[in-house]
């Protein structure tokens, strides 16, 4: 079948379009037969792995397809049943922080740009009605690690304001949707005049210039909770945006791994500081049930076969997409 891989050498140079064999389910597991997968930027991370086998591996964490076939001792998913695919693995229930074990689909394990991917049957669940397959395909990783960020970590709750830093991502622009879905007032940040344009019409209150004075675009006002996986580019004017008690939820580190946190204005403002990161399958499932009934729809960038991967990989790497980009299989 024809796959996207990654081996040596790390970097863009061991980004490949081959064959590689399907696998066969065993015990407890399920043949997808995919029809459509979505990119992240855990992707473009993955590129940069040094790893300890030379052998090709699949990449890709979002995907959605048809059951091809179901192993032994698979219960409640059965062949022909329209799925998505959940790429947290090995979290069950919902719970404070990532259990021991956890993972995330695509490298080391094999991912979903690819014709099928053999995975436990715990990790599906059924296909929105709603979505596309296009759709489908690219939202869940964005959806999962969005929705726990938002709720789950963020306990964002109707007629609050909540700030998100760095609009134009595959998350982002979900985080956008759903917390005005849940009757939130949202105002985002970009360096971008065309994403500020984008996300005002998608439905943000408001839209700010992250190169700019964000007190002085927001006239002074702020927010109950903001939710920044940009870094230290962005990190000390979020705390700035906070009310007295305000919460702040980070889950990335796009512009470096370090912060610095001026501690008086943070212990002063009585803040909170929280980590976050994809999310439990109890999770999934409450982000499934929250999309459907809000009829919510990721926004898509643009799709490639999986022949032009390396386009759809240096799009994302420039920074130049706004919302999901995605790959058809079928």
């Amino acid at each position: 079948m024809k796959a996207v891989v990654h081996h040596t050498p790390s970097g863009f140079e061991g980004l490949k379009v081959t064959e590689m064999k399907e696998a066969v389910p065993g015990r407890g597991e399920v043949k997808i037969r995919l029809k459509t997968a979505g990119l992240n930027r855990r992707d473009l991370r993955v590129l940069q792995l040094e790893r300890d086998t030379d052998d090709p591996v699949i990449l890709g964490s979002d995907g959605a397809g048809v059951v091809e076939r179901v192993g032994d001792g698979v219960s409640g998913v059965k062949e022909g049943d329209e799925v998505v695919v959940n790429p947290s693995l090995n979290w069950p229930h919902r719970s404070v922080a990532p259990p021991e074990g956890f993972d995330i689909l695509g490298v080391p394990t094999r991912g979903t740009f690819a014709r099928s991917i053999v995975i436990s049957a715990d990790n599906v669940e059924p296909k929105p009605a709603h979505l596309t397959w296009e759709e489908a395909g690219v939202f869940p990783l964005a959806s999962l690690t969005g929705y726990r960020a938002l709720f789950s970590r963020g306990d964002l709750k109707a007629g609050e304001h909540v700030l998100i830093v760095g609009i134009g991502s595959g998350v982002s622009t979900f985080m956008l949707r759903m917390a005005k879905a849940a009757g939130a007032q949202v105002t985002v940040t970009s360096r971008s005049e065309e994403k500020r344009s984008r996300a005002l019409e998608l439905g943000a209150d408001a839209a700010i210039d992250s190169n700019g004075d964000w007190q002085e675009q927001m006239k002074g006002e702020k927010v109950h909770l903001v939710i920044d996986s940009v870094g230290p580019a962005t990190f000390e004017k979020s705390l700035g945006q906070l009310q007295p008690g305000g919460r702040l939820v980070t889950f990335g580190e796009t512009s470096g791994p370090h912060v610095e946190i001026p501690l008086r204005p943070f212990f002063f403002g009585q803040f909170t500081l929280m980590g976050s990161t994809m999310g439990s399958s109890e999770e999934f499932r409450e982000m499934l049930d929250f999309v459907s009934a809000h009829q919510i729809h990721p926004v898509l960038d643009r799709t490639y076969p999986l022949s032009e991967a390396p386009a759809a990989f240096l799009r994302m790497k420039e920074g130049k997409q706004f919302g999901k980009i995605g790959f058809t299989i079928s």
